[in-house]
């Protein structure tokens, strides 16, 4: 028997508490890596690190918050917690991946295609474990052409951020970025769901077992709220995280450097009279 599946249980709260998420990470994540350029070696790594973890967070909170909103009428869905949090740890690993890559490598036509594809196809994995960690009473299934365009999604929407990460410099175009980037995440993720099929068993019983979404999900989501919260603490004291400019850019010459730069006058004409002719 095919299940009834709604992804909206909660109307449009759980789609647009998703999409913030999202955004937020990204904005964090793109200020992050604008940081690391003002940094040639020491802090560099630790602002892409940063980063990478900020957008992966955004992401994997951006899909949880969505799946709470999922709801197959004729069972109910539960999570293994262990798979969730695997979830987590690609979304982190893969888009610290890309992120490294465009850091220290550019821009280039064949960086970029490399890293989006690998940031791409890490996220939709991510996307796609976090579906294996549902337990129900049912079989799951996937129509093909709808798996590949949100993979196809989500490569693109890695690319752009990728690229805008290191390209983009001002607080208001990063933040226009990160709105553009929340749409793509939030679009591949609803493709995705929307590829969802399930066909529920006959039988009422079943040895599926787990946690169900207010157990499992809430207080899991709070870890990375929090970090993101506290991340944006960070760019809001870090003049340069929300200007993106770089210090030299707008740093006073000291006066050290202004008598460095002028030509001492020399003792002997100082002393020297002037002679009257």
């Amino acid at each position: 028997m095919n299940g009834t599946v709604d992804g909206f249980r909660y109307g449009a709260v759980t789609p647009v508490a998703a999409y913030l998420m999202a955004c937020l990470g990204g904005a964090l994540g793109l200020r992050c890596i604008v940081r690391s350029l003002h940094d040639a070696q020491s802090g560099k790594a630790g602002w892409l690190a940063l980063g990478a973890a900020s957008i992966g967070c955004g992401i994997w909170t951006m899909h949880f918050i969505a799946m709470i909103g999922f709801h197959v009428e004729e069972t109910r869905v539960r999570y293994d917690a262990a798979t969730t949090v695997l979830s987590l740890v690609v979304a982190v690993a893969v888009v610290g991946v890309g992120v490294f890559i465009v850091g220290y490598r550019g821009t280039s036509g064949a960086t970029l295609a490399v890293a989006g594809a690998v940031t791409g196809l890490g996220v939709a994995g991510m996307h796609y474990l976090g579906m294996a960690a549902m337990r129900l009473n049912g079989d799951v299934g996937y129509d093909p052409v709808g798996v590949a365009l949100s993979v196809l999604i989500a490569i693109g929407a890695a690319t752009a951020a990728l690229w805008s990460a290191v390209t983009i410099r001002g607080f208001l175009t990063s933040l226009g970025a990160s709105l553009v980037m929340g749409v793509a995440v939030s679009g591949m993720h609803y493709t995705g769901m929307a590829a969802v099929s399930v066909h529920v068993h006959d039988s009422t019983g079943g040895t599926w077992a787990g946690d169900s979404p207010t157990s499992l999900l809430l207080p899991m989501l709070l870890g990375p709220v929090v970090f993101l919260l506290l991340a944006g603490v960070v760019v809001m004291f870090d003049p340069l995280l929300v200007l993106g400019e770089r210090p030299s850019a707008h740093r006073p010459p000291t006066p050290a450097a202004n008598s460095a730069s002028q030509p001492r006058p020399s003792w002997r004409s100082a002393a020297a009279p002037t002679r009257r002719r």
